[in-house]
């Protein structure tokens, strides 16, 4: 792991955890994510070779993220943006930087199939709330902070409910009320029902780019309390 990507937070506390998801919930992420690697490797392949026709090396792009109860994981994504500089030696802005061929990345959600190893190494779920960065884990209300007592998702309610169209405050309480739904025993039926508005969702996304950014961003505003 690179260093710049390595960190050390102290761990939260985790919540209560039901026998679904300590148990079924992980099996069931390892053996999806495990076969969906399979499955879509072509699609990767594909992806990684024309992201490094267009956009150059490296193909990837890793950020860390908070991971459950805060604890620091590296995820990466397909590199959607060029590292064009200005005359002065800086990065250009994310509109500048990001072209046609990374807003299709985005608007499919190819960029973010990488993460599938993420869920198969246990770091992430198939369904939960999305890894947002680790400075944002302190700008948390005592409510918002209970969406770190699961693993981080592929996909997850607030992704099928608007994903970056929704302002910050209604995607942090979908996140939270997708824990607390976690522990009901109809838990499973929550996550097949998104994992399945989730196909659905990105074909939409597809053809009509909307959720994909936030009003007045190419990508989604920073989290401010």
């Amino acid at each position: 792991m690179p260093d710049n990507l390595q960190a050390s937070v102290t761990p939260l506390p985790a919540g209560p955890r039901s026998f679904y998801d300590r148990f079924v919930k992980r099996a069931a992420d390892a053996l999806v994510a495990g076969a969906l690697l399979l499955l879509l490797l072509p699609v990767l392949l594909l992806v990684w070779a024309a992201v490094v026709a267009v956009l150059g090396f490296p193909a990837f792009y890793f950020d860390r993220r908070a991971g459950r109860g805060g604890v620091p994981i590296v995820i990466g994504k397909f590199r959607s943006m060029s590292e064009s500089l200005d005359r002065d030696g800086l990065p250009l802005s994310d509109v500048e930087r990001l072209g046609a061929f990374g807003r299709f990345l985005r608007r499919t959600s190819l960029d973010e199939l990488p993460q599938l190893l993420s869920v198969v190494s246990g770091d992430m779920s198939l369904i939960g709330p999305r890894p947002l960065p680790l400075r944002y884990v302190a700008r948390y209300n005592p409510r918002q902070i209970r969406r770190l007592e699961v693993r981080p998702g592929l996909t997850g309610l607030a992704q099928v409910w608007g994903r970056n169209g929704l302002d910050w405050p209604a995607r942090l309480e979908l996140d939270v009320r997708y824990v607390e739904m976690l522990s009901r025993w109809y838990a499973p039926l929550i996550d097949v029902g998104i994992l399945a508005a989730t196909v659905g969702v990105v074909v939409w996304q597809g053809l009509t780019g909307r959720g994909i950014a936030g009003a007045g961003s190419v990508t989604m505003k920073e989290f401010e309390p």
